[in-house]
């Protein structure tokens, strides 16, 4: 696992030219103090995909999504062209793991089929895909680590099967019995963790 720099505005451009430029396979992780800089690297990794072609499927709060809209659409982006193309594939995060968590816990072929369906519809003819998903820190926010850590391995398993980039997200106020070694153990599922 690497660590990456990223910064807010002051050096914004390079941020771009990060998120224009981001591999398949990549899996990334940002633990953030405030959201402003968090929606400033998920605006980056949109708005970078959907503007170099990629299809983008964004797992998110409600509140999130609502900001990024805002962002993307200041940016320029026509939202409505893209989500009719299945290019752009936002997604509640509550409601989405609602759909493969049995019992408290990920259930894998549930999870596979949700993230299968999704992916062929983001790839269309072709396309690269890209996904952020804010599942895993609404899991680890009620305290459940152990089913947060599998959701995250069942992500990256796919996310090397499949050949997409992957960007998860958590507040380091989450953080809270044993933060030190609670963020290594999350760290060590990411290829890259960005500051």
């Amino acid at each position: 696992m690497s660590t990456l720099q990223i910064h807010s505005h002051p050096q914004k451009h390079q941020a771009e030219i990060f998120w224009g430029e981001i591999a398949p396979c990549e899996h990334l992780l940002q633990i953030y103090d405030h959201e402003p800089v968090f929606l400033d690297s998920l605006q980056g990794f949109v708005g970078g995909g959907l503007t170099t072609g990629d299809a983008v499927i964004v797992i998110a709060t409600e509140d999130h999504l609502a900001a990024l809209d805002e962002r993307l659409a200041k940016q320029g982006l026509d939202l409505q062209a893209f989500r009719l193309q299945h290019q752009y594939i936002p997604l509640e995060a509550q409601e989405t793991l609602s759909k493969f968590m049995v019992d408290g816990w990920p259930d894998e072929s549930l999870f596979e089929q949700l993230i299968f369906q999704l992916l062929a519809r983001a790839r269309g003819s072709g396309r690269r895909v890209r996904a952020f998903g804010e599942m895993v820190a609404l899991l680890w926010a009620h305290g459940h680590n152990g089913a947060t850590v599998r959701l995250e391995s069942l992500w990256h398993s796919i996310c090397q099967r499949e050949a997409f980039s992957l960007f998860c997200a958590y507040p380091r106020s989450g953080f809270t019995q044993d933060t030190e070694s609670s963020i290594q153990e999350i760290c060590a599922v990411h290829s890259k963790v960005l500051h």
